[in-house]
């Protein structure tokens, strides 16, 4: 079964590192559904019985996205606050639509992996400042797995740098 990608990115048109994930998976249709939210929804608006439609047809769902500010794109938080409702996602005589399926987070982050640390320069990791999607998956009885990130993209952007994390990326996607 394909793995439904989430792309998450207000300003795709100028990523180089998200950009070039996407473009990898698109060699791989047979493997991935991409699904751009920010192209889909364009006017903001979230049509959310198709989105839960779609999720449902999908086993393994991977959301996308830059880190910036130490948390997600306000369009995700939306899409979770608008796509995960009661009685569809969670809640009493709720089908728990996500229930067992296979979510993941792949994030691109501009600061070096050192620096998200106790001892770092920001003080918490990856994974403490990401534990807010790790509880809201596990709320609804999903299969939250740990994080993709890949790191360093403000100091280094060499075309071999970006090409190391597409590597890494499919790697990880193929693990899950």
């Amino acid at each position: 079964m394909k793995t439904l990608i989430v792309v998450i990115h207000p300003n795709f048109a100028a990523s180089v590192v998200n950009k070039s994930w996407v473009k990898a998976l698109e060699n791989q249709p047979e493997l991935y559904d991409i699904h751009q939210l920010h192209q889909v929804y364009a006017d903001g608006k979230i049509d959310v019985l198709a989105e839960q439609q779609m999720i449902e047809k999908y086993d393994k769902i991977v959301f996308q996205f830059p880190f910036y500010w130490f948390n997600c794109p306000p369009f995700f938080k939306q899409w979770l606050d608008e796509v995960l409702t009661y009685g569809w996602a969670y809640g009493k005589n709720s089908g728990y639509k996500l229930e067992g399926k296979k979510i993941a987070l792949a994030i691109s982050a501009g600061i070096d992996e050192q620096e998200y640390r106790e001892t770092g320069k920001y003080k918490y990791s990856m994974d403490q400042l990401t534990s807010p999607f790790e509880i809201t998956f596990d709320y609804v009885k999903a299969d939250y797995q740990k994080p993709f990130v890949f790191y360093g993209v403000e100091k280094e952007s060499s075309t071999a740098w970006v090409e190391e994390g597409v590597t890494r990326y499919l790697r990880f996607l193929e693990q899950l």
